[in-house]
């Protein structure tokens, strides 16, 4: 037994360059939280969660909150059964993915350097090395098509387009971007539950010329049926996002044909642990995923990389959230050159906080002092 003895937890707030909008609002920044589970003997986990309230209902200041909750759960519990400490958070508190994400990842983290092993080895799988998109978010054609450029020559293999206001501005801007890029480059577009199913159908007939790879999202995220329809008349792959949080979600969506991927979201389905049953339910129905992110830091970025090196079932990383970050306040971790995402071999997930950053975070304690 590794017993837990304090969690600490901070507001983790940085500002974007620019904003950033999307079918569901525009992000002006990252607000999200920091946990850290610390054990006996002075070992300790780091786990970070980014709320976006569009799609969990959650906020940095809600999650910031009920850390405090979790923690107090948590103390005197062994770190290492990190199985059992997640069926507790879920027990304790219904909902809020993504708080219990961070929670799940810093017993990752903990467990992992307990064992001595690199996240992706603890996960039972093996390194490699990753590639990435980056995202644009909705603006004109003109200023899209410019940011796709842009995608490009920062050394990014693929370009993600948002989209989700209407059919004719939606085509207009992705014919706008495949003339920017040329006809090779890897284009994917995300609705974010923008259209209904028969706006998408139409959509998704005029863009299937220009070689698009997949479309998360298409239809609210309730709406099975019609992604079903949608995906049924659709000349692209559909990718479900908002509609999956969970394994039972998972189950439903790959009974119904709802859709050809699942895009696994840290954020929304409450960390690893979930994120690998909903793996295990998409390598027995043969639905290949992608492992998405909100606006996390290469912290959390790191612990994703890690898994998926770990789980062949990933084809698609999706993990540009720190790219609009006005300040990069993470030591070690995964590193970027362009879209090319190496994970470092050391135990955990291998990304710390710079301290004198903290100093500026609203933070607290629960159990003993750091």
């Amino acid at each position: 037994m590794l017993e837990i003895v304090g969690v600490d937890a901070w507001k983790l707030t940085i500002p974007r360059s620019q904003p950033f909008a999307i079918a569901l609002g525009t992000i002006v920044g990252a607000e999200n939280v920091l946990v850290r589970v610390r054990a006996a003997g002075g070992a300790y986990g780091l786990g970070e969660g980014s709320p976006l309230r569009y799609v969990t209902g959650e906020t940095q200041g809600t999650a910031f909150l009920l850390a405090g909750e979790l923690g107090r759960l948590l103390l005197g519990k062994d770190a290492l059964a990190v199985g059992a400490r997640v069926a507790e958070m879920d027990r304790f508190l219904a909902g809020n993915p993504t708080l219990k994400s961070a929670f799940d990842m810093a017993l990752h983290d903990l467990a992992a350097k307990h064992a001595g092993l690199p996240l992706y080895a603890f996960l039972g799988g093996e390194r490699r090395s990753l590639w990435t998109d980056d995202t644009i978010g909705l603006d004109s054609p003109e200023a899209m098509a410019e940011a796709a450029r842009d995608v490009l020559a920062r050394g990014f293999p693929a370009v993600k387009v948002k989209l989700g206001t209407g059919r004719e501005e939606d085509v207009t801007r992705c014919k706008a971007i495949r003339r920017a890029v040329g006809p090779d480059v890897p284009l994917r577009i995300d609705a974010n539950q923008g259209w209904d199913a028969a706006t998408a159908v139409q959509v998704l007939h005029e863009l299937a010329s220009l070689g698009i790879e997949y479309c998360e999202q298409p239809v609210p995220r309730w709406d099975l049926d019609g992604l079903c329809r949608v995906r049924a008349a659709s000349p692209i792959p559909i990718m479900a996002d908002e509609s999956l949080f969970d394994a039972h979600d998972a189950l439903r969506l790959a009974q119904m044909g709802a859709c050809d991927l699942f895009n696994i979201k840290l954020a929304k389905c409450g960390g690893i642990h979930e994120a690998l049953r909903i793996v295990a339910v998409a390598e027995a129905a043969g639905v290949p995923c992608m492992l998405g992110c909100m606006w996390e830091t290469r912290l959390a970025l790191s612990a994703m990389a890690h898994l998926v090196s770990a789980r062949p079932a990933f084809r698609y990383a999706d993990l540009d959230g720190h790219t609009g970050h006005g300040e990069d306040p993470i030591l070690g971790g995964v590193t970027y050159t362009g879209g090319r995402i190496d994970l470092p071999a050391t135990p955990g997930h291998g990304a710390e906080v710079d301290p004198e950053f903290l100093t500026r975070m609203e933070g607290y304690t629960v159990g003993s002092g750091a």
